[in-house]
Formats: structure tokens, sequence, C-alpha cells
């Protein structure tokens, strides 16, 4: 059942499934369009799903099946640890249900493959969340990159140097599992392999090592790699959750007429031929999307680091957005466990937006809003979305590359493939 939207649209109605930090996101993002609400929510933690039902006055259903047996479910969010992704959205696709999924679109290319196939199957449209191309720092870089402005790609650079603490590990079972989970890279730094790809077209091959060194963890807190791409432009690929105390994702885009740097969102440094007097010229002037100021590139936790042999559980106040340890509750579809619940979403620091470089819980939700705004409006239209699952799966693959290659030791091959619908 549907409601009346703006301009005539249909009101689409939302399910999410896990309501941890970033079920709770979901539904900010939700709460911020007028073509969306939110009808209901579950997770394996009865009282999880009722604290956000109530905030939000919606359903908290007992299941996965009951959610999906409402008719004002137009939509599920998939919001339960990456491995489970293809599991719960599966059962929703086979209901009927439109996706939104949370990056990354899954932990495997088969299960990947297998939730793809599920969607085009039932005749459902799925979209991965890859919230930062909507960034406004990234229109202008689309625009640059679509005009020729940059010239031919010579270069490209993702950056993702964040912190978290032994306690965000230990806050749940799943994080920092191969299974559930992955490493810094398929967590934190995906996204920014996301924008690398968007921006200087589809990977090669790539060559990388990863690293465990400051976390009791079974994955890598720190990944880097060397990206050949089938342009012939070459780039790198730095992710960690282990850098103090933590700094802005960032992205680099070098052609032979200039350079664009990108830090969470927002263009810092535009330099380029011809543009003597204008933004990013030498003098250092930033361009017309202020870059940030000191609060966006270093998030400041409250506890400095103590090392892997010394970290310890979070207690209050040393990782917001991370709950105790105590709370390790099996994972299972519809939870997202030792998440903290929506009433419990510390920001960054006061007086500063949202910032996740050190706080699991600063996230913006308004890129989410725009696009899940744009993925109502595909939906409205008959069409794909901006931001494909098979886009999410190019990503994905790249990322699985990267563990490839350093399990070897040698480098990776990425077989070429069409891959439709990138933003």
């Amino acid at each position: 059942m549907n409601e009346s939207g703006a301009a005539g649209t249909r009101r689409r109605g939302f399910g999410i499934v896990g309501v941890g930090v970033i079920g709770a996101v979901h539904a900010e993002a939700i709460g911020l369009l007028p073509g969306a609400r939110l009808a209901a929510v579950t997770d394996a933690v009865p009282g999880r799903a009722k604290a956000l039902a109530g905030e939000w006055d919606c359903a908290a259903e007992p299941s996965l099946a009951a959610l999906l047996a409402r008719d004002d479910v137009d939509v599920v969010s998939v919001c339960v640890p990456s491995g489970l992704h293809a599991e719960v959205g599966i059962q929703a696709a086979a209901a009927g249900k439109h996706l939104v999924v949370e990056k990354p679109i899954d932990v495997t290319l088969e299960a990947a493959d297998r939730l793809i196939a599920a969607a085009r199957g039932n005749g459902v449209l799925i979209t991965v969340i890859s919230q930062h191309r909507f960034d406004t720092g990234l229109d202008e870089l689309r625009r640059l990159l679509d005009s020729g402005a940059l010239g031919s790609l010579l270069l490209g650079e993702a950056s993702t140097k964040w912190y978290r603490t032994q306690g965000y590990y230990d806050s749940a079972a799943w994080r920092g599992t191969r299974d559930l989970d992955g490493g810094s890279l398929l967590n934190q730094g995906v996204h920014y392999v996301d924008l690398l790809l968007w921006a200087m077209g589809p990977a090669a091959e790539v060559t990388a090592i990863c690293a465990t060194q400051a976390h009791r963890v079974e994955v890598e807190d720190t990944a880097l790699a060397l990206v050949r791409f089938a342009s012939g432009a070459v780039g790198t690929i730095v992710s960690s959750t282990a850098v103090y105390p933590g700094f802005a994702q960032r992205l680099e885009v070098t052609g032979t007429n200039g350079t664009v740097v990108v830090e969470d969102g927002r263009i810092t440094r535009r330099a380029l031929a011809g543009e003597r007097h204008g933004p990013g010229s030498p003098g250092g002037q930033r361009g017309p999307s202020a870059g940030p100021t000191a609060s966006h590139t270093a998030a400041t936790p409250a506890t400095p680091p103590a090392g892997p042999a010394a970290a310890t559980p979070a207690t209050p106040g040393t990782d917001p957005g991370a709950t105790p340890a105590t709370d390790r509750s099996a994972a299972r579809p519809g939870t997202d466990p030792g998440a903290t619940p929506a009433t419990d979403r510390s920001a960054a620091t006061p007086g500063t937006e949202p910032n996740a470089a050190a706080n699991p819980g600063g996230i913006d939700p308004s890129s989410h809003a725009a696009q899940i705004a744009e993925f109502l409006t595909a939906i409205d239209q008959g069409r794909q979305p901006a931001v494909t699952a098979e886009s999410a799966r190019a990503t994905l693959e790249v990322v699985r590359a990267v563990y490839e290659s350093a399990r070897t030791g040698r480098t990776v091959v990425i077989p070429a493939r069409s891959v439709d619908g990138a933003r």
C-alpha cells in the first residue's frame, strides 16, 4: 500500500532489517524524504527494534518474515552484517520488495551474483549504498571528468586512514571476521574504492599487500594496492583502521590537464591548466565546494591508542558507536549484533559535522537520503538506478583481488566486463 507523496508521486513504505548504527542512519535518511516513510523495522534483538520503532513511530516486527509479509513495505533496507546481505536480500526479492543494500553488496562474488540474479528473477530493483557519489564535491568532479577538463586520466589515488579501537571489534562477534565482515578495505575503505573506479574506469589488474598490525582480528586492518586500469592509467589504494586519530577519506584524480583532490566529499584542491586565477590555482585557493576545516580532516577519539597487546574493550566515551564487548550475540538475518542502538549514536566532536574517521556512528544521513531519493525515482520511472548492483559487484571484485594478491604475493588480473549504471 502506498500513500500519496510530493508532486503526486507515490510515497513508498520502507522496512529496515538490522537496526544497529547503520540501520539508524537509514531511518534518518528515509525520514528526510517526502516520498518515503518508515513502515517497519526488525532485528534479532527485539528491544533494539522496539527502540528504533518508538523513535520513528513505526512497527517493530518480530521476524524478517513478518516484515516481508507487510503490504505497506515496498522497499527493504538491508542493514545486517555484510556476509548476510545476500541471504536477507534474496528473501526480500522473493517477496517482491525493492532493495537498498548497505555496502558492500556482500563479502563474496558468489553471494553477490546470487543476489543480483534474485533481483532480476523477481523483477525488483536493487541499489547498493555508495552515498559518497552524491556528495557535493563528487558532482563537480563528475562534471570535470565528463567535460574532459582533466584531459587523459593518468593517476588515481584512494585513501582511507581511519581509527578504530580494539573495543570496536570486540563489540560484536561478527566484527573483524572474514565470513561476515571483512577487513578495513571491505568495511571502511570500500566507499573510496568505489569512487576510484567511478572516476578512473574499470580496473585491469591489482598488486597488493595486507597486514594486521594494531588489532586482534582475523582480517587485515591495513591494505595497500597498486592498480592498473583498463585505460592504461594507474592508481593506488590505501585503507587502514589503525591510523590514529583518523583522517578524512581522500580521492585524488590526475589527468594530463590537472588534478582534483576530494576529502570527505568536498573538493579541497583543484588545479587545472589555464585556471591561473581560479579555484585551485598555484596560490592554494580552494574550490567552490569549500574544503574541510580541521574538524573534517582529523577526528580525535577520547583515548589515545594503546597498541594491540594493551587494547581493551570499549568503555563509555572511548569508541562512540560500538557496544560493550559483553553484547556479543551471534549474527543472524535481521540483526546487526553489537552495533549501538539508535538512541546512542553520539556524533563527532560537538560543533562539527558528523565524521566517521574515528567514530563509527558519525555518519551524515544526507548523502544516503540523496541516493535513496534517486532510487525511488528509478522505481517510479521503471529504469535502473544510478548506482546498480553490477557496479557494486565491480567494486567488490577489486577488493577480492586485493585480498587474493596479498594472499598469493602475485598480481591478480581482473576479467574485462561491462558494468552498467555507473553514476
